[in-house]
Formats: structure tokens, C-alpha cells, sequence
């Protein structure tokens, strides 16, 4: 048997030394404009390629419908074990008005010690994380056992049906156990998601001249705007948390208060309900005939997507406006890992050695791609650098020691998983 101590050790040192290359790495990713929608991942992607094919790791690109390309690429140890995937993705979500931002987001440099673009935080950063942990464990793979797969996606931010889903639906990507980059708290990994209940709903009214208005036609904008109303009520649902997570959920509620964010624990074990979209009329003069809202809720642990499109209907019924309801995109059932899972012990025993204190999982009131995984039988969690109040929003950035301090950790969690 290796001396896991002593190739743990070594890992550590080599990071930290050669931390301007993973700088210099995660910079390179965050000069890439990777906004999706529209989705550019091909010159991301290929880079990825080269820098792998750079490190003796050989990686295939497998390009999705509407050019998604998805890097797949393995490194095998000379003696048999357990597969850990490493999985991360490219996309990033628009970064808006570019006046808003105090530098440009494709900015990709480092000042007052944080990386600073779109994706610094969610997730470019655990990305080459990812990406760097696994040129240095190829170097000493002959101390290794198993294999270890790279799983780079395209796709996430729009619901990753032409990335990790796509994937493993093609049956690309098997593994015991995945470590998905996303970003988290550094002492507390995610290892259980909301599921997501995203839906369009479409009120129907009748055209009039607008000088008539509100004595003839039939307004579906203010129908719409009614129902907006109505839809928040879906944050009443009644939820039992299922008993095997009633101590998991208590941690992650004071996780919350402990990041300063007490105000919004309340949403793990709630419908979240966002209506995130409103298109309706045709001219300013005309009665509107139509009007279509797009709403994200998400589904705590306890309730199903179906329970929340059914209360959904319940509620539009009572106002009594002609509509039609339809799902859309994201549609999917809270899911978790359990917290005694081989992966999910080896990462919680790494973010230990490195990080110190007392590192344990929580429960995420986002959706991401650990949902696919899952489905495949491959338990999940999610662990990376971030500075969470910058995600989707302007100025994103992270700290350069938590990046730093996140490769450390992946690359001793693969010791603790492939080692035992």
C-alpha cells in the first residue's frame, strides 16, 4: 500500500509552489466569453483539450446538438479500484450591462488578491481547480489505484440537457463517486439539491382600442399580473422533511445564519417561486389578448414537481381566468447524497486536512447538474471556491487562497477516495 500521507503531502506542496500556474490557468478560462445563453463553448473546450494533452492526458471533445462540446478525458492508475469523477462546467449566465461592472467581465486578472470576471466564482475557478489537481495526480498515478474521469460540461446555466445529462444519457461517463466544482462554502460541501418545477403560464383576454380601456376587451396583462400575485402563495405549500435529513436540514439552516444569510434559511424547506419573465401586447393602443409569465420555483426536500405544477393549477383556477399551464425547462425532484457515502467522507476528510475546523454537508436551495448523476446511480456532491455574494451578479470574483486551497482539497479528496 502507498504511503497516502506522504503523497498527500507532496500534492499540497506542489500546489501551493506552483500556485502561478493555476492562477495563470484559471485567468485563461475567464478570458473566454462563455455566456449561455447564447453558448460558445467550442474555443473553452478546446483549450481544455491542449492544456490536458499538455499534461500527457489524453481528452475527447463530444459535441451535444447546437454545438455543445463536452471534454471527456481519463486518467488510469496501474492497479484496478474505484472511479471518481471530477466534473465542472464551462457555460456562464449573461453578464448584463457591462456599465454596471467596475471592470470588464471577461477581465480574467487578479487585484487585491481576487480573480476577477463572469465565472470567477460559478464556477472557472474550480474548474482549473479541477483541471490542475488532475495534471499533478497524472504525474503520480503509478502511487494510485482506479481511474479518475474528467467530465467538463457545457450547458449547466440553461439546464444541462445538452451537458451532463447529455452525457450520461449517451453512457459516455460511469464513476463510484463525482466531485462537481460548484461553488460552497469552505467548510461545507452541498450534498443534497431542491428540485426544480420551472413553468409558462399563458392568459388568454380580448383585444380592444386601448381609448375603451377598462370598458372594453379584456386585459390579459393584468390577469397575469394577478396571478404573479397568486403564484407567491405556493411558498405556503406544507412540507414534512423526510426524517433521515431532519438533522442535515438543521445544520444547513444554521450554516445560513452563520454566513450572515439567517434571513433567507427559511427557503430549504419551502417552494421558492420567482416569476422571472413577462411578455404580453402587441401596442401600447391595444387591449392586450394575451400574456405569458415564466416562473422558477423550486421543490424542497418532501414535495415533487408534480405536487407544485398541481397546487400551481389549483391556485389559477380559483381567480377564474382562461389559461393554459405548461412546463418548461428545468423539471426535476429534490435529490441528496448520503452523508456516509465513500466520496462524500473522502472530500469532508480532505477539506479537514487542509482547511482545518470542522467541515460537514449541507443542503443547497439552488438545482445543478449533481441531479444527473444522481439519476445514474453516481452519488454527488458539490465543493468549490467561491465568493458567494458576487454569483450572477456584477463584479463577480473569488479569493486566489481559496482557489488555491480548493485544488489542494480535490486533489487529497482523490488520495482519500482511490486510496481508502
Amino acid at each position: 500500500m502507498p504511503d497516502k500521507a506522504s503523497l498527500k503531502s507532496q500534492l499540497l506542496r506542489q500546489i501551493d509552489r506552483r500556485r502561478d500556474e493555476l492562477i495563470g490557468l484559471t485567468g485563461d478560462l475567464l478570458r473566454f466569453d462563455t455566456e449561455n445563453p447564447p453558448g460558445n463553448s467550442r474555443p473553452i473546450t478546446e483549450y481544455i483539450a491542449r492544456y490536458l494533452g499538455d499534461a500527457g492526458i489524453r481528452a475527447g471533445i463530444h459535441t451535444a446538438p447546437g454545438d455543445h462540446c463536452n471534454l471527456l478525458a481519463e486518467l488510469e492508475a496501474p492497479r484496478p479500484g474505484k472511479r471518481l469523477l471530477f466534473c465542472g462546467h464551462t457555460d456562464v449566465v449573461p453578464a448584463g450591462d457591462p456599465a454596471r461592472w467596475d471592470f470588464p467581465p471577461t477581465a480574467g486578472d487578479v487585484v487585491d488578491g481576487y480573480l476577477r470576471g463572469r465565472g470567477a466564482s460559478d464556477m472557472k475557478a474550480g474548474v482549473a481547480g479541477l483541471l490542475f489537481a488532475a495534471n499533478l495526480l497524472n504525474q503520480m498515478k503509478d502511487r494510485l489505484a482506479g481511474s479518475i474521469g474528467l467530465v467538463v460540461v457545457d450547458d449547466e446555466e440553461t439546464g444541462g440537457e445538452h451537458g451532463a445529462q447529455w452525457v450520461l444519457a449517451q453512457g459516455l461517463v460511469r464513476g463510484d463517486g463525482c466531485i462537481i466544482a460548484e461553488p460552497s462554502g469552505p467548510l461545507n460541501p452541498t450534498i443534497g439539491q431542491k428540485g426544480a418545477c420551472w413553468f409558462e403560464v399563458t392568459f388568454f383576454g380580448a383585444p380592444a382600442h386601448g381609448s375603451l380601456a377598462p370598458l372594453a376587451g379584456e386585459n390579459a396583462i393584468l390577469k397575469a399580473c394577478v396571478a404573479a400575485q397568486q403564484l407567491q402563495k405556493l411558498f405556503r405549500m406544507p412540507v414534512q422533511v423526510p426524517s433521515d435529513l431532519a438533522e442535515t436540514m438543521a445544520v444547513s439552516k444554521a450554516h445560513l445564519a452563520e454566513e450572515g444569510r439567517g434571513d433567507v434559511a427559511a427557503i430549504l424547506d419551502h417552494v421558492s417561486v420567482n416569476v422571472g419573465v413577462i411578455h404580453g401586447g402587441t401596442k401600447t393602443n391595444i387591449v392586450p389578448d394575451r400574456c405569458i409569465l415564466e416562473v422558477d420555483a423550486r421543490v424542497p426536500f418532501g414535495l415533487s414537481h408534480h405536487n407544485v405544477m398541481a397546487e400551481a393549477r389549483r391556485l389559477l383556477d380559483a381567480l377564474g381566468h382562461r389559461y393554459e399551464i405548461r412546463p418548461i425547462k428545468f423539471q426535476g425532484t429534490p435529490n441528496y447524497s448520503s452523508p456516509e457515502d465513500r466520496v462524500v467522507l473522502a472530500l469532508l476528510r480532505a477539506v479537514q486536512e487542509v482547511r482545518g475546523g470542522n467541515p460537514v454537508g449541507v443542503l443547497q436551495w439552488a438545482t445543478s447538474d449533481a441531479r444527473w448523476f444522481r439519476d445514474h446511480g453516481i452519488p454527488v456532491l458539490q465543493y468549490g471556491p467561491a465568493e458567494l455574494g458576487t454569483i450572477h451578479a456584477w463584479n463577480e470574483r473569488v479569493k486566489v487562497e481559496d482557489v488555491v486551497a480548493c485544488a489542494q482539497v480535490y486533489a487529497v479528496a482523490a488520495v482519500n477516495f482511490l486510496l481508502g
